[in-house]
């Protein structure tokens, strides 16, 4: 499964990626965080573009929650695009607190059950972790 961290999360996913490796999770189950520069995503992509290629390539889109405001909002396009088979985007709830390691192991532990179980979160919109 790939994630495909959202722009403005580029630190937090050090973060998690080293958590993800020193955690072993990697070992069990195949994750990857990709970030929107390894994949020519430009970092001011709108969210409908940025949600049309998280669907399109199979993704889950890893986001510090993009604003609600404007015909292409995050939560607008979701609400419009959404459907049983959408892959779910994942919100961290608080970006900040990534760099505590309890809070920042409890946001792994959530997005790998999400990954394992990733066909029951299908067309779930918007899930939070931790």
């Amino acid at each position: 499964m790939i994630i495909l961290v959202d722009y403005n999360l580029n630190r937090e996913a050090i973060l998690l990626s080293g958590s993800l490796v020193n955690g072993g999770w990697l070992d069990l189950i195949d994750l990857r965080l990709v970030t929107f520069r390894q994949i020519g995503l430009p970092a001011n992509s709108n969210d409908r573009v940025v949600w049309e290629f998280a669907q399109t390539n199979r993704m889950l889109l890893l986001t510090a929650n993009r604003n609600a405001q404007g015909e292409d909002s995050l939560e607008r396009v979701m609400r419009q695009e959404n459907t049983s088979t959408s892959f779910p985007i994942i919100t961290i709830a608080n970006p900040d607190r990534v760099s505590e390691y309890s809070y920042r192991e409890s946001c792994i532990e959530k997005l790998v059950e999400i990954v394992i179980d990733v066909e029951y979160y299908m067309g779930a919109g918007r899930l939070f972790i931790p």
